[in-house]
């Protein structure tokens, strides 16, 4: 079966705090329907006439094609065996976080159904064991339902007995993800710290190393991106690059654009050659297109079209490249408009960042851009959410759009040069703010890093 509209299924993953995502359970942003279902609002699905209907195009996938073909005959075999033994919560669980670590790797949310589906006979249960209610989590966040992920989470640290201790880590991890993508720094801070103390020791150097980067990243957003930045080489480890993983790496990419340090596109090169997700060839190709290099973006992203962000930055090199009349623009332009349109009937709107920037960008509907941006700010506070909100503003005319930007930079202390020029009251991109005295004991992070690195 297949929907009757364009599938969006490949839709943007969310961004999830780098520090998050690989910790105890390798648990990944992103969401998508449940394999065969139509959720409120959605197109009713079809029976495709004839077996020589195409319904959907699935993903290509990069790697080595004998891998590939194993690592699907790996994942069949799993999903049989759920499929007769649906209750059993080990396999479950199994089956999901592989469909979650597959989701991040690929960009393909449809395995975030695969996921939901493998945990269907607890999903709804109002008292699930703790690991589903920590993928459940994991779901809701994506789907930007942060108050209800918020709430799993809190339910599982509220009443720790009997919950595994890397559970509790995960569930302390993720909490403070939500937190930092929300702009509440003083609650992910908490977490973090909390994180690195005695309770989680035991857990060993992979949990403290996570959360003295999340730390790190925090001074680095309000206001004190010198101590960041030292913090993050220290935790890198020096000078040997495959010893680090490739979400330190993407870190310290992300802080060097913030910083206008021209180092960030070497660092997001070696993050992507430490692992070659969506969000890693977004972010660098991100960097390519604002660095006028186009033309080695369309290399970098072709026969991963499938996901709409990859096609999205696809776009935008072409335009860059040959213009807006260009076949090869307007075809992607074309796609992407489908895809998105299809995304709003069904009432989807967790893509607004992306949808944004092809209001902006591509169709050339500055007000149309800007409206989604404002929407957008108004679910979360990462940098590309103000980078979306003042760039739109700019092109709309409208300066004071982007007031609640400038006001969340005022409080916290943040700077991001990509932003500038600044609004006097901030002063200049090179010289930023104090962090708010509501963040006491940052500096703390530098001190301790290097523990944190040889554990």
């Amino acid at each position: 079966m297949t929907r009757a509209a364009p599938s969006a299924a490949t839709r943007a993953l969310p961004r999830a705090a780098a520090w998050a995502a690989p910790l105890v359970l390798a648990l990944a942003a992103g969401v998508g329907a449940l394999p065969g279902t139509a959720r409120a609002g959605e197109a009713p699905l079809e029976m495709p006439a004839n077996d020589a209907v195409i319904v959907e195009r699935l993903p290509a996938h990069l790697g080595d094609p004998a891998q590939r073909k194993a690592a699907r005959a790996a994942e069949r075999a799993q999903r049989s065996e759920l499929q007769r033994h649906p209750n059993e919560l080990a396999l479950a669980l199994a089956t999901a976080r592989d469909a979650i670590a597959r989701a991040r790797l690929r960009g393909d949310p449809r395995e975030l159904g695969t996921a939901e589906a493998a945990l269907a006979p607890w999903w709804t249960l109002a008292e699930p064991p703790p690991e589903v209610r920590l993928l459940r989590a994991t779901v809701l966040q994506s789907q930007h339902e942060f108050d209800t992920a918020r709430a799993d989470l809190e339910a599982l640290l509220s009443r720790p007995d009997g919950v595994p201790r890397d559970v509790l880590a995960q569930a302390e991890l993720t909490r403070s993800a939500i937190d930092q993508v929300r702009g509440r720094y003083d609650d992910a801070l908490a977490g973090c710290r909390h994180l690195a103390g005695p309770d989680y020791a035991a857990l060993g150097g992979n949990v403290r190393l996570s959360a003295l980067a999340c730390q790190a990243e925090l001074a680095g957003l309000r206001g004190k991106p010198d101590l960041a930045d030292a913090t993050l080489a220290r935790l890198a480890g020096g000078d040997d690059a495959t010893a680090t993983p490739a979400w330190l790496t993407l870190m310290r990419a992300e802080l060097a654009e913030r910083r206008d340090d021209p180092q960030a596109g070497a660092l997001y090169a070696q993050a992507l050659r430490a692992r070659s997700d969506v969000y890693t060839l977004c972010a660098y190709a991100d960097w390519l297109l604002d660095h006028h290099r186009a033309a080695e973006v369309v290399p970098l992203l072709k026969a991963n079209e499938a996901a709409d962000p990859v096609l999205l930055r696809l776009a935008l090199a072409y335009r860059q490249l040959h213009g807006a009349r260009d076949p090869r623009t307007r075809a992607a332009t074309d796609t992407l408009g489908e895809r998105f349109d299809a995304a709003l009937l069904r009432g989807d709107r967790t893509h607004g960042r992306e949808q944004s920037r092809f209001e902006m960008d591509l169709r050339q509907h500055p007000q149309a851009a800007l409206a989604l941006a404002q929407k957008n700010w108004a679910l979360q506070h990462e940098p590309a959410d103000a980078l979306a909100l003042v760039r739109t503003a700019r092109g709309a005319h409208r300066p004071d759009a982007a007031a609640p930007v400038w006001a969340f930079l005022k409080a916290t202390g943040g700077r991001d040069a990509r932003l500038a020029p600044w609004p006097a009251e901030l002063g200049p991109a090179s010289a930023p703010a104090s962090a708010p005295a509501s963040a006491p004991g940052t500096d703390t992070v530098a001190a301790n890093a290097t523990t944190g690195a040889k554990r």
